[in-house]
């Protein structure tokens, strides 16, 4: 097989993998497939920021009900677009290889929509919406659904979940990781 020029410099391929979960093969498959997403916008243009709706069609995110949740979270200007860095590292903490921490501190982010660092109530609904997708409950199918994950989870008995209280919630489902 052929040497592939690569866009990077072997020093930036290091620190990529210095920062990531990824190897510098792995950083060169995660740009391709950045690349892949928009060829005629990335090509060879190393600050090609893709706009969300296209970072969108990468499969995974696709059928994913918090893709465009997903994208705000990674993107360095939270308006969902991306720049291959921003791939990466998103790339990065889903990969099998990043620890269950970093991928809860992630999840935690990506549900909590109003950004107050808290899993509250229409917090939790959206997460229920959107998990449910078009199979929409009752508000008051809703409302029991809540208030027992509140009461299995809500520690402190404060009407909201804290990254702490998920984090409990996480360290005992064995299947969050994956």
């Amino acid at each position: 097989m052929g040497q592939k020029c690569s866009q990077f410099t072997e020093e930036e391929l290091q620190d990529y993998q210095d920062l990531t979960y990824f190897t510098k093969k792995e950083v060169l498959q995660v740009h391709q497939k950045f690349k892949n997403l928009a060829p005629e916008r990335v090509g060879h243009n190393r600050n090609a920021k893709l706009p969300m709706n296209k970072v969108l069609q990468y499969p995974e995110l696709r059928v994913n009900p918090f893709g465009d949740r997903i994208c705000k979270i990674f993107s360095s200007s939270h308006d969902g677009d991306c720049t291959f860095e921003d791939f990466l590292d998103m790339m990065s903490v889903f990969s099998e290889t990043a620890p269950t921490a970093v991928k809860a501190e992630h999840a935690f982010r990506i549900f909590d929509f109003d950004g107050d660092d808290m899993l509250g109530v229409a917090d939790l609904r959206e997460v229920i919406d959107r998990l449910i997708g078009p199979h929409r409950l009752t508000d008051s199918e809703m409302a029991y659904l809540v208030q027992n994950m509140l009461a299995e989870a809500d520690l402190d008995d404060d009407g909201a979940l804290s990254f702490a209280e998920f984090e409990h919630v996480i360290d005992k489902s064995p299947d969050f990781s994956r």
